[in-house]
Formats: structure tokens, C-alpha cells, sequence
């Protein structure tokens, strides 16, 4: 009684102890198009591989999983995707509504620590039409190079491209937001795209897969990207984010560049048949090669954890560039633009 009587009082004068309330998991986020996603990396996630007309490739092997920057990661993007699916809106692309939209839901479900968003490929920068074109200008000798048809082009398409990517930046702040989140409270990454290409290919190299010129894989990897790059950085400093050049980050791993394609970080021309499986007659045609020229699950592996020391690092820019010791490091961020 003596015991229950002294328990109430101090119930009394103090309250009731407290209750640990749950915290939600830690987890890292990512949004963008086909290079986040990890179109390419294989070993999709069911309902992403072309069923019921949902082709954005959502990798287990993609580099959000890779960061070891929290216990959870989560894979919000889309191969295909373009600035404006990421951004607020009420279209849908292969099925999936707004990727901003949805972080506030993941917002809601996990304390989110890191958010990553790689876009704009598929914006004016237009990645693959550039890449359909120096194919076109190979195989048709009627057709001028590419570099030389496109190259007059890329300012232009890259200051197009930055806009649209930073209206949908703006809209990823905006849905943590929404969420509850103040700017301190998470990290915001935007990071650019690792060339495919380059000049130092293996001999023959359209019979093995890579059927365009040496000089324009050249243009596509000491202009194309850089000029990529460093639009997306501008877009980063104007939003507050913190900027990850990936230009360089398959650099000597490139499609072509081994004897053998298993050494390589990047996809030769690719023909999946599991396409066919998934996504039956749908596959025929752009699907079936959707992952060619896209990033490997070894260079995801490489990438994800180049990104993990950039977020650790906490420098405001840095460039994932793959080093001779067959890994990727962190160096200082280019800072000059790259040659016309």
C-alpha cells in the first residue's frame, strides 16, 4: 500500500512517464527519368517491366539502393521520364501520376533524409535522339555527322532543358514541404549523366554494338554531357541544391571498350527478350532495346556509392569520376564550361 501510495503521488507531481512514440525509418529517395531508375542494371521490379503498359525499369540494382545513407531507399523514377513528370501536374507517364506528388506521400511514410533527382535527358537535351541520329549519320553516308548537325544546337537545348528541370527542383522542395519538412531537414542532390560513349572503342565497333563514329562518340563525351552537366549545375546552385557531375563517372568503362561486355559499365546495343515476356506485342520495336546505352548494375554499385561520400562529404559540388583503380571517385567539379 505504502508502495501504491508514494507511485500516486509522484504520478501526482510529475505526470505520467513518458511514452516513446515510433520514429519513422530513415530512408533516401530518388526521382528522375531511366539513368536513376536503373533502365539497364537489370532485375526489375514487378509491374515495371512492361506490365499493363508500366515500362519505367526500376532497377533492385539502381544506385538509391546502393548509397548506404539509410536503412530504406526508395525509387520514385521512370525510365522515360521528363522533367514535368517529376514536376506537379495531372498527366501520368507509363501509367504513374506526378513523382512529386508521390514523394509527399513517402514524405509522410519515412523521415527522408537524402532526395536525389536526375532529369532532363529526355527534355530538349534529347538525349536519344541525338544518340538515333549519330546511328542515322553512321550507317546512311548520305547524312552529315552528327556533331556537326546537332553540335549548332546544344546551347540552346541545354538552357531549354535547365528551365524545365528547375521548375520540377522547385516542385521537389515544394512537396517536402507540403510534408512537413523545412530546407535543414533533408539534402537535395541534383546530379547529371554519365556518357555511354566515347572515341576509345575497340576495333570494329559498329559489329559489336556501338554502330556510330569515333569523332561524334568524341563530340557526344567531351561536349554533349559537359554541356549537360554543367546546365543541371546551374539549375543546382539557383535552387539550392547541392550539384553531382556523373559525366565522367563510367570514364574508361564505356560502351565498346573491353574485349568483353560483361567488363563494361555501360550497355552496348541491347536486345531483351524478357521484354516480350512481361510486356508481350507492346515490346516490339523501342521497348525491346530500352536498355541499351544505359548504365550497368556494376556502374550503379560504382555510382551509389560515389554518391553516398558526396552526400557525406557535405561539399556543395563534386564530380564522380571513375578512377584506374576500376572505382569511382570523388574529384573537385568542373568549373570552366566545355568547349563549342
Amino acid at each position: 500500500m505504502l508502495g501504491a501510495t508514494l507511485g500516486a503521488v509522484v504520478m501526482a507531481l510529475f505526470g505520467a512517464p513518458a511514452v516513446a512514440v515510433a520514429q519513422p525509418p530513415t530512408a533516401v529517395v530518388v526521382l528522375g527519368d531511366s539513368a536513376a531508375a536503373g533502365d539497364g542494371a537489370g532485375d526489375y521490379e514487378p509491374g515495371t517491366r512492361g506490365e499493363d503498359d508500366n515500362w519505367c525499369h526500376r532497377s533492385v540494382h539502381a544506385y538509391v539502393h546502393r548509397t548506404g545513407l539509410a536503412p530504406e531507399s526508395v525509387n520514385l523514377a521512370c525510365s522515360g521520364a521528363e522533367a514535368a513528370h517529376v514536376a506537379f501536374g495531372d498527366g501520368t507517364h507509363y501509367t504513374e501520376r506526378s513523382q512529386a506528388q508521390r514523394l509527399v506521400e513517402v514524405a509522410g511514410r519515412y523521415r527522408v533524409h537524402t532526395v536525389v533527382v536526375q532529369v532532363g535527358a529526355n527534355d530538349d537535351a534529347a538525349l536519344f535522339g541525338t544518340g538515333v541520329a549519330c546511328i542515322r549519320a553512321f550507317l546512311d553516308p548520305r547524312e552529315p555527322p552528327c556533331r556537326e548537325t546537332l553540335g549548332p544546337l546544344v546551347a540552346e537545348r541545354m538552357a531549354a532543358t535547365a528551365g524545365k528541370v528547375e521548375a520540377a527542383v522547385r516542385d521537389v522542395r515544394s512537396a517536402l514541404r507540403q510534408a512537413g519538412y523545412a530546407t535543414a531537414d533533408y539534402t537535395l542532390v541534383l546530379a547529371s549523366y554519365a556518357s555511354p560513349v566515347t572515341e576509345h572503342m575497340v576495333p570494329l565497333q559498329a559489329l559489336a554494338g556501338c554502330p556510330y563514329s569515333k569523332p561524334d562518340a568524341a563530340w557526344g563525351r567531351t561536349v554533349l554531357f559537359p554541356a549537360l552537366s554543367e546546365a543541371l549545375h546551374g539549375v543546382a546552385e539557383r535552387t539550392g541544391a547541392r550539384f553531382l557531375d556523373m559525366a565522367r563517372a563510367t570514364e574508361g568503362h564505356e560502351a565498346c571498350t573491353k574485349p568483353l561486355q560483361a567488363q563494361e559499365w555501360q550497355r552496348r546495343i541491347t536486345v531483351d527478350p524478357e521484354a516480350l515476356v512481361h510486356g508481350g506485342l507492346d515490346a516490339i520495336g523501342f521497348h525491346l532495346a530500352q536498355e541499351s546505352f544505359h548504365p550497368t548494375a556494376a556502374a550503379h554499385a560504382q555510382m551509389g556509392r560515389c554518391l553516398g561520400d558526396f552526400v557525406r562529404s557535405g561539399s556543395s559540388a563534386a564530380a564522380c569520376v571513375a578512377g584506374a583503380d576500376g572505382t569511382a571517385h570523388l574529384e573537385p567539379a568542373p568549373q570552366e564550361a566545355p568547349a563549342a
